[in-house]
């Protein structure tokens, strides 16, 4: 999914997208007590490409599955909502038919398929570990 799509169903969805200073994890999602959400992303993500699509992404994932928690969150539900955020951005980013048309035609390595993918390495390894192994526990396996 193109990164203007991303944008376009984040409209469709009545989701705001907004500029928001956030130096250390360059986004975030948060849903009001009325229901609606909001994508705020740092200026230094929104690069319009990689880090940008990857982040928006994942947000529009907290958004859409719902997959939201607080401060006061146990640490194992936390992490139970970011890979439902991660998990959604994979489908959305990588579906799996085109990263097994991608590898049949001799792109294998992390980085050449993050690169054909335009997403991050990172993000790429959880893309392989989620269709490869069920789960996205990259320590795991990388």
């Amino acid at each position: 999914m193109e990164i203007r799509t991303l944008y376009s169903l984040a409209q469709q969805q009545n989701i705001e997208v907004l500029q928001f200073p956030m130096n250390e994890n360059g986004s975030m999602s948060i849903m009001t007590e009325d229901g609606s959400c909001y994508i705020g992303i740092d200026e230094s993500v929104q690069d319009g490409n990689i880090q940008e699509r990857v982040h928006l992404g994942h947000e529009l994932g907290h958004c859409i599955t719902g997959s939201f928690y607080s401060i006061h969150t146990a640490v194992d539900c936390r992490q139970r909502h970011e890979n439902r955020a991660d998990k959604w951005a994979v489908k959305q980013l990588i579906p799996v038919d085109e990263l097994d048309i991608a590898v049949a035609n001799g792109c294998t390595e992390i980085w050449e398929l993050a690169e054909h993918f335009g997403v991050t390495e990172q993000f790429m390894r959880k893309t392989v570990c989620y269709y490869v192994h069920g789960n996205l526990a990259t320590e795991l396996y990388f």
